[in-house]
């Protein structure tokens, strides 16, 4: 499997990354944890350890399924997560966005537990809050680096002029947004060339 650098200074990690959302949630009507458990563990005999997740996924039980799936495992993974996206249990389709220190506290707290590690290597904010400066969320997640709690910080979704300032903050190591043959946006709204830029 080829690898890549996160960023400038990051780690290496597989080119190719394994988002788990389906495992759990929206591209499924149920799910197979057996089977679930099996691909993943496959992934990571191809050399594919980057698996990406999030609190929102179930909610919670995307998480809670990666963590049973890597025990034993963790030396081999480098996981992702993200926090933001904000759902009721009772009412699946409801949606809030959060980006408030507390709650981003609160949200990483959850996501350790679920997933059983002590640390998450790459910590997104799931989308940005339009109520909260991004310089405030940002700063509340690079406590969270200071804690030891998360190696790298990633956003997902957001603009060349919010990563900028966020970068100001504390290095930002990801930017996840879709890039396909499809969707070339990136390459116009200045999110490639920004990536590029700060490295």
């Amino acid at each position: 499997m080829h690898t890549r650098q996160l960023g400038n200074n990051g780690p290496h990690v597989s080119a190719i990354g394994l988002g788990c959302m389906g495992m759990t949630d929206f591209y499924t009507t149920g799910s197979d944890t057996r089977e679930a458990v099996a691909t993943l563990h496959r992934a990571l005999e191809l050399g594919i350890n980057l698996l990406d997740t999030a609190d929102m996924y179930g909610p919670h039980t995307n998480e809670e399924l990666i963590g049973q799936a890597i025990r034993g495992k963790r030396d081999q993974v480098f996981l992702a997560t993200k926090f933001g996206i904000v759902r009721d249990p009772a009412n699946p389709s409801a949606r809030g966005i959060s980006g408030h220190p507390d709650y981003i506290k609160a949200s990483v707290e959850g996501s350790l537990k679920r997933l059983g590690v002590d640390t998450l290597d790459l910590y997104y904010q799931h989308r940005m809050d339009p109520n909260v400066p991004i310089e405030e969320t940002v700063g509340a997640m690079a406590d969270l680096v200071k804690a030891g709690k998360v190696r790298y910080l990633g956003l997902s979704e957001a603009s060349a002029a919010t990563l900028e300032r966020a970068h100001k903050v504390h290095p930002i190591s990801a930017l996840q947004s879709e890039y396909s043959l499809w969707s070339r946006d990136q390459e116009e709204n200045g999110c490639l060339a920004t990536c590029e830029r700060l490295g």
